[in-house]
């Protein structure tokens, strides 16, 4: 890889790291309630605990703010990439396949910033909404699809966490699917896209247990 491209990859990285780490729900609960939304019901620094927490309200006004993180993160890097295709100091200055990878290596970084976030001693989320703001930006379409399918399965169960894991396991199929379709196989993108999904899936083991138990709150119902 280019040096450049390995320079941009990083500041692709840790700009979208820091951007994720701004974790709303902390700094809302703690405006809000004055305590830190960790220490209340299921302790998870997300928009579904601020609902079951503080109401409906501040819940959706999580959610839109993890999901613009996703997005705002992208944006950024696909700016930049923009402004150094522009200037044109280099004919081979962007490679293109390390160009169409940087925007992944956004969208991944973004997504731990929000789980382990520098600010909030690296204890966030489980990077449901800001992974949703991620995939709309890289394939809106798909975004879109996985979006309908995983709220749809939420209000059919009232699982939350249901739907959130499988949106994450159909967006690593759904890019593969994509990828060889379009045969746009690109190491880098598969990679990152792995890490997204895996990673919204593993966050959620606590939820996969008791949802095989059979103990698994319900959405609208009170944390046992």
């Amino acid at each position: 890889m280019d040096k450049t491209i390995m320079i941009l990859a990083v500041m692709a990285g840790v700009i979208s790291y820091l951007i994720g780490s701004v974790n709303f729900s902390i700094m809302l609960s703690r405006a809000v309630g004055g305590k830190d939304i960790r220490s209340s019901g299921s302790g998870n620094a997300g928009a579904t605990n601020m609902m079951r927490t503080y109401g409906k309200k501040m819940g959706v006004i999580t959610l839109l703010l993890d999901v613009a993180k996703g997005i705002i993160a992208i944006l950024i890097v696909n700016l930049i990439v923009k402004y150094y295709n522009d200037t044109s100091l280099n004919d081979a200055f962007l490679a293109e396949l390390d160009r169409a990878s940087l925007p992944y290596i956004a969208g991944l970084c973004v997504v731990l910033g929000h789980n382990f976030p520098l600010y909030f001693g690296f204890k966030g989320g489980k990077g449901v909404a800001t992974s949703l703001g991620v995939v709309l930006m890289l394939d809106w379409k798909l975004g879109l699809i996985i979006a309908v399918c995983a709220v749809a399965v939420m209000a059919i169960t009232r699982y939350v966490s249901f739907g959130s894991i499988l949106g994450g396991a159909a967006f690593i199929v759904g890019e593969a699917i994509r990828m060889v379709v379009a045969q746009d196989f690109i190491p880098v993108k598969l990679v990152c896209c792995v890490l997204i999904g895996g990673m919204l899936i593993v966050r959620h083991h606590a939820n996969i247990k008791r949802l095989l138990n059979g103990t698994e709150n319900k959405l609208g119902a009170k944390k046992n």
